[in-house]
């Protein structure tokens, strides 16, 4: 372990040193570079953040709304029926909209059932296999000005499903 603690003590320094040694080669101005890339962060940050409020709103809206207990009451027997729990549905609904309240309801499972729970294992192995899709796609492709996203969203909610449907069993096939 000491070792692993020595390299990641130095990594970051050396990795830097190495740019600006790389730079100094070149002749290119490192500063100016830096500066540059950091105003057009700015300008990239600024222009998200529309994007990022709608995200923001429209998931307080479905938490607020009371729809994700009304999908999770519908939902129950055919979930239960395929022997998954229900207590995962709301996880399945938010994770493709927002990884930070997906990790926040993984870490409220986690927290509610312990960490050598079904549900629990489950919700970790999820969170680690899908994507934030609607999220990535209104974000980035909104700051862009990509329009035509059809084809993306489908591509990318079929890869979330895939990811869930094999996060499940796993799960059942290794820890239930």
């Amino acid at each position: 372990m000491n070792t692993i603690a020595a390299i990641s003590t130095f990594f970051l320094p050396v990795l830097v040193g190495v740019i600006l040694l790389y730079a100094l080669i070149k002749k290119t101005d490192a500063y100016g570079a830096f500066t540059e890339g950091g105003k057009e962060g700015i300008r990239l940050s600024v222009s998200l953040l529309p994007f990022l409020l709608g995200m923001l709103v429209a998931i307080n809206i479905l938490r607020a709304s009371g729809f994700l207990d009304a999908m999770n009451q519908a939902l129950s027997p055919v979930l239960i029926w395929l022997s998954i729990p229900p207590d995962l549905l709301p996880l399945l609904f938010i994770r493709p909209i927002s990884g930070s309240a997906s990790l926040g309801m993984v870490a409220d499972l986690t927290a509610t059932y312990g960490t050598e729970h079904f549900i629990s294992r489950a919700a970790a192995i999820i969170q680690g296999s899908t994507d934030t899709t609607l999220y990535v796609l209104t974000v980035y492709f909104g700051a862009v000005g990509i329009k035509k996203m059809g084809r993306a969203l489908t591509i990318g909610l079929l890869a979330d499903l895939a990811g869930m449907t094999v996060a499940i069993l796993i799960t059942i096939w290794y820890f239930a």
